[in-house]
């Protein structure tokens, strides 16, 4: 009977994939982190880069029509919020100041539907609220949190920013270097996955200021055909949910429907059917032609992939959760599919049929 002994390379073998992995869970989720900074980046950069060609032609210098696409994409981000911020903080200011009565009234309401005692409903309400005013320290832990999120937020904006203006005005070294990792065999492939990549980003980001404005634009005038308040509020908080497709522009019809529920169950079966009606043309046609023309994702994928994002990178990776599953399905297709189909093509080119012997000539000696 022969014993089996572990040579020392295989020890060594096994101590350095143990150590390899674990190196990998400690650095896995910096990487997810690195993974988003450099795909927003990537975003921010390109529309920059695509006018800074476009003024080039005419004679203007690249880093100018970097910073003139800087300055006008800042200028509508102002002009809108100029626009909407007055109108958007006097509702603000309104609910906020009916909140009392909201809550009251939604007491009442939640009270006769689910057959217990406003009383009852308003001493939980008021014992959950106690249980933070009685303890600071448990408001203290969420605020700084917040604060420092906030904090480093801001900082990765200015980063991210910098960056792109940077990207967008040299982008032919990172565009040349990324190529040149690539085999020279292979080199051709990844400009055809570079460009693709581009053309699914910029597509997107079109596809999205439009849904934003049309949603947005379309919730308005529902809400204010059912006559409920601060409509221009709830408008723009769907506008922005739907950067979160699907879900986003599903969540935001809650708080509307609860605040119309304080009025009367009617209106807030209205309200209801207006956030269905705009949810199922977002569904069925401003996210087709966002996802559908871009991204080429069927709405299934979406649906199913914004989870998956969700769960690997967290609240932010929801922002870009088309622009991700976009890169993954170009990706497979170009480096996998077509890969496949080309050599099942080839192999059907190669072979010869069969020789079939004339009947004859098998008959005849």
């Amino acid at each position: 009977m022969t014993e089996s002994r572990l040579s020392p390379r295989t020890v060594y073998r096994a101590v350095l994939l143990a150590f390899a992995l674990v190196v990998a869970a400690l650095v896995f989720k910096q990487l997810v982190t690195l993974i988003m900074g450099v795909l927003v980046v990537v975003i921010i950069a390109l529309p920059l880069s695509s006018l800074a060609t476009l003024l080039a032609r005419v004679g203007v210098p690249r880093p100018l029509g970097v910073l003139v696409g800087l300055l006008v994409g800042l200028g509508v981000i102002g002009g809108l919020i100029a626009l909407i911020v007055p109108v958007f903080s006097h509702e603000i200011n309104q609910f906020v100041n009916s909140l009392p009565t909201v809550v009251a009234d939604l007491r009442h309401r939640l009270a006769g539907l689910t057959g217990t005692s406003p009383t009852r409903v308003g001493k939980q309400i008021q014992n959950y609220i106690n249980g933070y005013t009685h303890h600071p320290a448990k408001l203290l832990g969420p605020a700084e949190t917040i604060g420092a999120s906030v904090v480093g937020v801001a900082a990765a904006l200015i980063v991210v920013l910098l960056t792109a203006v940077y990207t967008a005005m040299r982008p032919e070294p990172l565009y040349t270097g990324l190529v040149r990792l690539v085999p020279p065999p292979r080199r051709a492939k990844a400009e055809v996955v570079l460009r693709r990549l581009r053309a699914a980003y910029l597509g997107w980001l079109r596809g999205l200021a439009i849904g934003m404005v049309v949603l947005g634009g379309l919730t308005y005038l529902g809400l204010e055909l059912v006559g409920l308040q601060f409509a221009a509020f709830f408008a723009v908080f769907t506008a922005i949910a739907m950067i979160v497709p699907y879900f986003g522009a599903l969540a935001s019809s809650i708080v509307p429907i609860l605040y119309a529920l304080t009025f009367s169950p009617e209106k807030a079966i209205l309200v209801a059917v207006v956030y269905i009606v705009t949810h199922q043309l977002e569904s069925n046609v401003i996210q087709p032609q966002v996802v559908a023309r871009t991204a080429e994702l069927h709405p299934a994928v979406v649906a199913i992939g914004v989870i998956a994002v969700e769960q690997l990178f967290g609240f932010v990776g929801l922002i870009v959760a088309v622009p991700i599953l976009a890169s993954v399905r170009i990706l497979i297709e170009e480096l996998w599919i077509l890969p496949l189909e080309e050599h099942r093509r080839e192999s059907l080119t190669h072979e010869q049929p069969p020789q079939i012997t004339p009947v004859r000539e098998r008959i005849l000696p």
